[in-house]
């Protein structure tokens, strides 16, 4: 027994030391170059980031993929050609998704200093074209502190849309930035406690069930983990709320 529990702690020793000391693993955000190229025929460029940890393909992204086309298609009518680069801020292996925690727990001070510096270049390089940085839950959070790092100077041209925001995140104000939260109904978003942790208890729960049942549920078919979490672009509390933005901003 004593044995057993020497090896748990030192076990939990080198998860504490491969957390805090591991070096830091920065994916390939996008070719730079690749970029540059396609976004000179273009009037918006659009930089799509996904909740969760943040590398999720936008073809995969079922949950925000439909936004962003809804943006694009609202766009297109209006005579503006766009561009969307999905931007990765994880890597996916162990080592990337270690450096991804890290960032997470320090607001993403990091990840969101390499986007704004990348997003003031772009700026620069072409005054004439809008960006917008699109982001949900923790995309949107990553998003919101991009933003406030971007010089005030070059902000004029950058614009946000982001949804489903974690309540412990701290809200940065500006009017350049439009925050969806369902109207008040997502429980992440306005931190609904009671909710989340039902749906937390609830999630692991059916997942566990449909293993003794044999059934191969996946983790994130249980069901939402937080209600009113969905964004759809056909809600009136979203697609007519970013139209009237990018009405506003943009066209």
């Amino acid at each position: 027994m004593l044995r057993i529990k020497k090896i748990v702690i030192s076990l939990i020793f080198l998860i504490v030391l491969i957390f805090l000391f591991a070096p830091p693993i920065i994916p390939e955000n996008f070719q730079f170059q690749q970029l540059l190229n396609s976004a000179s025929q273009e009037d918006v460029i659009i930089i799509f980031n996904s909740g969760g940890w943040g590398n999720t393909p936008l073809e995969e992204a079922k949950d925000f993929a439909p936004i962003i086309e809804g943006i694009q298609n609202t766009l297109n009518e209006w005579g503006y050609n766009s561009l969307v680069i999905p931007y990765a801020r994880t890597k996916d292996n162990l080592f990337g998704k270690i450096t991804g925690a890290r960032d997470f727990l320090n607001s993403f001070k990091s990840s969101s200093e390499i986007l704004a510096k990348k997003v003031e270049f772009l700026a620069k390089k072409f005054p004439d074209k809008k960006i917008i940085l699109a982001g949900l839950s923790t995309g949107g959070a990553f998003v919101n502190k991009t933003i406030e790092k971007i010089s005030i100077k070059t902000r004029d041209s950058v614009y946000g849309i982001v949804a489903g925001i974690p309540f412990w995140y701290r809200d940065s104000q500006s009017e350049n930035i439009l925050k969806l939260d369902n109207n008040g109904r997502d429980s992440l978003a306005v931190g609904n406690l009671k909710s989340l942790t039902f749906s937390l208890i609830k999630a692991p729960l059916r997942w566990i069930l449909a293993k003794f049942d044999s059934q191969n549920l996946k983790f994130s078919q249980t069901g939402q983990i937080a209600v009113g979490h969905f964004y759809s672009w056909d809600s009136p509390e979203v697609g007519p709320q970013i139209v009237n933005f990018l009405e506003e901003k943009i066209k």
